[in-house]
């Protein structure tokens, strides 16, 4: 380079420095701009492709793949370093107040995809989609109300409901039984593979990669939860217990939920039941609150707590679900359990 035209280029990238601008980030963007700086939608694509081992079901990647699509179709076009706060805020005050947590969980995913978008170099500086300190001055605060909670049947209603699945011929009608018998979330069950089920002893061992809390989880079989595996033995086309329509595919996780809508369900929702098992536990039995959690694979205590209780109660959990399955098969008496093989009225 002649001196002149150095003393230019020294001048030029003098005066970004002493405005707060980073040269060597600037110069990296320059030669990202020669390459070609991807859209929005191609990246958000690469985000999912790349996020994809980590998620437990396939639920998680129609949902990114949905919002990513069709919530955020007005980015996709723009070359992701273009995209600006107002850009961010014009995709999501639509649904803002509407589908608080539809919108919280969308706006985290944005941000995600701009996170990415500057660990590849193609954009610097704060990320538009960044929540607190940023957005959280721009929209309304969502309450915990708004969030809300999956909608659950009261408990004193499953066993007329589980009555009713049970005229049900289906896979997904097996599956929505065996779901409430283990207290079970839905991705749970329709990954749950025949290797992982003991049947002599009468366990199913979820392992920790499938998990929410990605613990292994160890789940006691009632007499009727193993009825239902011994049934769907028979049938036993492939590796997964509840087999799909689609060869080597698992019952799809909207098959619960289209029984649950031909039956007119509408104040309930599957992972619901879980709260329905929660309340029963409480209301009804003196089952101690440890072993209710246990069964919901929850984490209690704090760490000192969590370092000192090694054991999962297995065999407290099993009188506490053969509890359970005995009330759900029941036409509704509500006895209340004092303690494992007792009860009285």
């Amino acid at each position: 380079m002649p001196l002149a035209a150095a003393r230019i280029e020294r001048d030029k990238w003098a005066v970004v420095l002493r405005s707060g601008g980073d040269p060597i980030g600037l110069r990296k963007a320059d030669m990202t701009a020669a390459r070609g700086i991807p859209t929005f939608g191609q990246l958000a694509d690469e985000v999912i492709a790349a996020k994809g081992p980590e998620w437990r079901n396939e639920k998680h990647r129609q949902q990114w793949e949905m919002t990513l699509r069709e919530y955020a179709a007005p980015l996709r076009s723009r070359p992701v370093n273009e995209i600006d706060t107002d850009d961010v805020l014009a995709v999501l005050r639509p649904i803002w107040v509407s589908k608080p947590e539809t919108a919280s969980r969308f706006r985290g995913r944005i941000e995600h995809v701009l996170d990415a978008a500057r660990a590849r170099g193609f954009r610097h500086g704060p990320n538009p989609a960044l929540w607190r300190g940023h957005l959280d001055k721009l929209l309304p605060q969502h309450s915990k109300r708004d969030r809300g909670h999956h909608a659950a049947m009261p408990y004193e209603k499953v066993p007329a409901f589980l009555a009713e699945v049970r005229k049900r011929d289906a896979i997904a009608a097996l599956a929505i039984e065996f779901t409430i018998l283990t207290a079970a979330r839905t991705g749970e069950v329709i990954g749950a593979t025949w290797d992982e089920l003991d049947l002599d002893e009468r366990v199913w061992s979820i392992p920790g990669t499938r998990m929410k809390g990605r613990r292994l989880h160890r789940v006691p079989l009632s007499k009727r939860a193993f009825e239902i595996l011994k049934k769907l033995s028979k049938l036993n086309t492939g590796k997964f217990v509840f087999p799909g329509r689609k060869a080597g595919r698992p019952l799809s996780n909207m098959g619960m939920e289209m029984i649950l809508r031909r039956m007119k369900v509408q104040d309930a929702t599957m992972h619901g039941f879980r709260s329905s098992f929660r309340d029963w536990v409480g209301n009804e039995t003196d089952f101690p609150r440890e072993v209710a959690e246990a069964a919901l694979a929850h984490v209690v205590g704090d760490a000192a707590e969590q370092a000192y209780r090694r054991g999962d109660a297995l065999e407290k959990r099993r009188s506490l679900m053969g509890a359970w399955a005995d009330y759900c098969t029941a036409s509704g008496d509500f006895r209340k359990v004092v303690r494992p093989g007792t009860r009285r009225r």
